[in-house]
């Protein structure tokens, strides 16, 4: 089979699990399973409720409160556990298989300490629509709310966090709370569900039986989008002479890749994507137009500002995109589709309101084009903006070769050499959160969705590289890197570990510029370079430090040196770090201000200036606001 074959075949097992959690059944074997009707302890229940979901990979970190759990586990035969070595190190893995796999990511963890720390994990998984099911162990059921050893309000302290929180408080509630948990976290708009368990009722005897079914009153997600709305959304857009396509990551998560292809390239429409939405069209696609917003191309924003249809399909309006909002898409009619209802007005209010699954709705719109023969209006706007993306590229290989510092390297050389090396059809990219992961967004090229896994919403330091190793758990025939930065990896730089013991051959590399470089950026742009507590002295040795972990290990700071690590790297059968030496001073270009509309863009390379990069308005002519005394000489 291959790479492309065994990648259709994978989308299609994903579709085939989405079907099976709209219709509320389980994962894997449900009531058909050898514990039904059998007497065990609860604990024993847990393990075999997981079973019967399908569950094979669990990661996690035992204690006092889930040591019954624990036990119980011990016994498994079809469930895998990854030992972490800090509970958020855990809750990130997880994640990262979620995203990767479209399976839904479980975490066991104890109570008190063991809860809160998986909490910024929770909150990473919520932000982005992630769905992770978060065990946690708790005291008896008599202590609780006497501040006994270890005990923690985990379902209070994460309840504006989480899709939805249960405290058992029966064995006769155990298996159905289990089976709306999984139901919960995968359906409508995906979401992490705690489910917290008093030690007590771990070591209760019950008779097992598991739904094959459920049904919650309250929660009834939308699928199909209303159909008087498609047929105005389908009206708005054969009329429109300056359509766009705003994918947002609702289009990974529903699998309606194939679907926004289709209109895109039907009515000649250009797609500008948000970090979630990596993926979700190729960047080999003439139409994608790639990153859009605060980090986003030139080009990409002035199509936002110059289209008179904006529709937005799984996608937020989060203010990294939108910069000033009253100044977003000022020309523009919005047909706005997403699942979650809370989402529609909240930020942007829309000409045609759209409630339903993205792959439904497309579908039923894609369709009505088709009856209505639909032809785009314009076949000059989409040329225009070719012309826009030839004048203002992302990157050129003469400027890379003309940078300020020649005899240094650039992140966005390493990055883009980077991407060429990797297979689309068999790689996963991760990355943490900062400069190094902006440059990995405009410079990584996808093909797949599910392969670019980021910190959105949250922007969390520390998710990446635990993230790449939960996503090469569940692809393990993927070659996984995750780009890190030097501040964000030692986040979470325990898990190095858990490689180890895993024997996971992860590959990570560090765009290290001795600096907690976005903060450090913003001071030097907008702060008057007053560099308050962002620079890090040139500590650890990460290679030293790898080693020490047993991993492989290399440092290079020479553009001639970065091809040979490249190759090393990727053929490495072991964990392998990379420790990528650049400027302290090097700045993620194009850049919009904080508060300033998306036009209003900073250093954007200008291939009719001969590759030079040119000042939003206010600013000078090294991208940093212009002064009384005039324009200051920069370094970029």
């Amino acid at each position: 089979m291959t790479n492309t074959d065994s990648h259709a075949a994978s989308v299609a097992e994903k579709l085939a699990r989405k079907q099976t959690a709209i219709e509320g059944k389980p994962f894997g074997m449900g009531s058909h399973s050898e514990y039904e009707g059998k007497t065990m302890t609860g604990a024993q229940a847990i393990i075999a409720s997981l079973e019967c979901e399908g569950v094979d990979t669990i990661f996690g970190y035992p204690g006092g409160q889930a040591i019954k759990i624990y036990d119980a586990l011990y016994d498994s035969k079809r469930i895998h556990h990854v030992l972490a070595r800090h509970e958020q190190g855990a809750t990130h893995m997880a994640d990262g298989y979620a995203r990767a796999t479209g399976k839904v990511g479980v975490v066991l963890v104890t109570s008190g300490p063991g809860a809160t720390n998986t909490v910024t994990g929770i909150m990473t998984a919520y932000m982005d629509s992630v769905p992770l099911v978060v065990i946690t162990g708790q005291v008896t059921r008599g202590v609780i709310g006497t501040d006994s050893f270890q005990e923690s309000d985990i379902v209070g302290i994460t309840m504006p966090v989480v899709k939805h929180s249960f405290l058992l408080q029966s064995t006769d509630d155990l298996t159905r709370t289990f089976r709306e948990a999984f139901y919960i976290a995968s359906t409508g708009r995906p979401g992490p569900v705690l489910i917290d368990i008093p030690s007590d009722l771990s070591g209760a005897q019950m008779v097992f039986h598991y739904p094959d079914s459920i049904s919650i009153a309250s929660y009834k997600p939308t699928y199909r989008g209303n159909a008087r709305q498609v047929k105005q959304a389908a009206q708005l857009i054969m009329k429109a002479k300056r359509p766009l396509i705003y994918a947002g990551g609702g289009i990974v998560t529903s699998h309606a890749c194939q679907e926004l292809v289709e209109l895109s390239e039907t009515m000649d429409i250009p797609v500008v994507t948000s970090l979630m939405g990596k993926g979700a069209m190729p960047c080999s696609n003439k139409h994608n137009l790639g990153p859009v917003g605060m980090h986003g191309s030139k080009y990409a924003n002035m199509a936002v500002m110059e289209c008179d249809l904006l529709i937005a399909v799984g996608a937020r309006f989060s203010d990294r995109v939108t910069g000033k909002v009253s100044e977003f898409a000022p020309h523009a009619k919005v047909i706005h589709i997403d699942i979650d209802p809370a989402e529609i007005g909240k930020i942007v209010n829309p000409t045609v309101p759209i409630v339903g699954d993205a792959k439904v709705v497309l579908a039923s719109l894609n369709e009505r084009l088709h009856k209505e023969d639909a032809k785009p209006v314009d076949d000059g706007w989409f040329a225009e903006v070719c012309s826009w993306r030839d004048r203002w590229p992302f990157y050129t290989d003469d400027f890379a070769s003309s940078v300020d510092y020649p005899d240094k390297i650039a992140p966005e050389v390493v990055l883009s050499m980077l991407s060429d090396k990797l297979n689309p059809d068999a790689s996963i990219v991760t990355t943490e959160v900062g400069q190094h992961q902006m440059w990995a967004h405009q410079n990584i090229r996808r093909e797949h969705a599910r392969t670019f896994l980021s910190s959105g919403g949250a922007g969390t330091m520390g998710f990446g590289f635990p993230a790449a190793i939960g996503a090469k758990i569940g692809c393990p025939d993927d070659e996984v890197v995750c780009i890190a930065g030097d501040g964000s990896f030692q986040m979470n730089v325990q898990e190095m570990a858990t490689a180890i013991q895993e024997n996971v051959p992860v590959k990570v590399m560090i765009i290290d510029n001795s600096a907690l470089g976005m903060v450090y950026q913003w001071q030097k742009l907008f702060y008057h370079e007053r560099y308050s507590f962002t620079k890090l002295r040139d500590v650890p040795d990460f290679v030293k430090l790898a080693e020490a972990y047993g991993w492989r290990g290399r440092r290079i700071s020479r553009p001639e040196e970065v091809e040979d690590a490249l190759n090393e790297m990727l053929a490495s059968k072991e964990p392998y770090l990379l420790d990528v030496v650049i400027p302290t001073d090097q700045t993620v270009y194009p850049m919009v201000a904080p508060g300033a509309p998306i036009d209003d863009i900073i250093g954007a390379l200008d291939v009719t200036l001969g590759g030079v990069r040119v000042s939003g308005k206010g600013f000078g002519k090294d991208g940093r606001p212009a002064t009384a005394e005039g324009e200051k000489d920069g370094d970029e």
